[in-house]
């Protein structure tokens, strides 16, 4: 039997050790003057990620001369009071043949020579084929609009239902998005603006849902938008919670109160005066510790997890004894067992 003391003994003082690490551990304080930069929004957050960003052009807010390029496809509405021949002739094209293409520089139209339009806006395009047009038939009036066009276009990816959006030096990005028909779980907080290869620093989530016209540039030819998911931006919860689970953020943030109730809640074994949030890289990652009483005390803007965040509840000092000893009584009567044996095989062997 003192063998199986002796045992325990070694048991207890190897549960009761643990590895030390350095890392930065913060209290409630550093947490709310954190949480009320991502309020901010997107681009605060970055900057607290370490990113560098650039500011926004002043140019990004400006209009500019949009013309004709070559394959771009339009659509041309004609009228005159006694050509109605002429008129459906022109609809047909629109419906069957998808519009007018831009071939060499150049589009055809029945009736007139051929029209060169490329490197024109739409407004000389339209004189230019009224002046083509007035050279055989008077008091013809054009209207041309783009319906496709293969370069000057935003590419949308994501949770959109509209790939492509022409852009004509007015459209901004608010429109594009509302043309794009995004899915209303869509995450705008994680997506973003790419041009020339490079993010721009927009934050759609301030631009869709907070007004922020800040935001709304001018769209230009070969930018691109991805929409993110809900679930492309998430934080864990993990310890002595009621459901250990990952969190939707579908604003790209969310209250660390609100995110507990979704993990239903912290039982009795949880240890509510250390609440740990952990953020940044795990290898070097920045710890808050929280209590209950911050939690339900302070408002939800002053405490907030942004993607990434992992949210830790320690068991409390008597939850860990007992699952120590919960754990350990199989070996211990194991150990005593063999130890029983032990004794009855001496006694018959005497």
């Amino acid at each position: 039997m003192k063998f199986v003391l002796a045992f325990f003994h070694l048991l207890l003082l190897a549960s009761c050790s643990s590895p030390s690490f350095d890392y930065p551990v913060m209290g409630a304080d550093e947490f709310v003057i954190d949480s009320y930069k991502i309020k901010q929004g997107k681009l605060a957050i970055l900057e607290m990620e370490g990113y560098e960003l650039e500011d926004l052009p002043e140019s990004a807010m400006e209009e500019y001369k949009d013309v004709i390029a070559e394959d771009d496809i339009l659509n041309l509405a004609l009228f005159h009071p006694t050509r109605k021949d002429l008129v459906e002739a022109i609809q047909f094209i629109n419906l069957t043949a998808g519009g007018f293409k831009v071939t060499k520089g150049l589009i055809d139209i029945p009736d007139i020579q051929p029209v060169a339009v490329a490197g024109l806006t739409l407004d000389e395009a339209r004189e230019a084929i009224e002046v083509e047009f007035n050279k055989q038939i008077k008091d013809v009036e054009i209207f041309v609009t783009y319906r496709d066009r293969l370069i000057r276009k935003v590419e949308l990816a994501g949770l959109v239902q509209t790939p492509t959006v022409p852009v004509d030096g007015k459209i901004r990005l608010y429109e594009v998005i509302s043309k794009a028909h995004i899915a209303p779980e869509a995450n705008l907080f994680m997506s973003y603006v790419v041009r020339d290869g490079k993010p721009l620093p927009i934050d759609l989530h301030q631009l869709i849902n907070e007004g922020d016209m800040c935001q709304n540039i001018v769209m230009r030819g070969g930018d691109k938008i991805y929409i993110a998911a809900s679930s492309d931006a998430k934080v864990m919860l993990m310890g002595e919670v009621g459901d250990p689970r990952a969190v939707n953020l579908p604003y790209g943030y969310i209250s660390l109160r609100e995110a507990i109730v979704k993990a239903e809640g912290i039982p009795f074994t949880g240890d509510r005066d250390r609440i740990q949030v952990i953020r940044g890289n795990l290898l070097c990652p920045k710890i808050y510790v929280l209590s209950w009483q911050h939690i339900i005390h302070l408002p939800n803007e002053s405490l907030l997890l942004m993607p990434g965040d992992t949210v830790y509840v320690s068991a409390k000092a008597i939850t860990e004894w007992n699952r120590f000893i919960s754990q350990l009584f199989p070996s211990l009567d194991g150990l005593q067992n063999g130890y029983e044996i032990y004794r009855i095989a001496n006694r018959v062997a005497e």
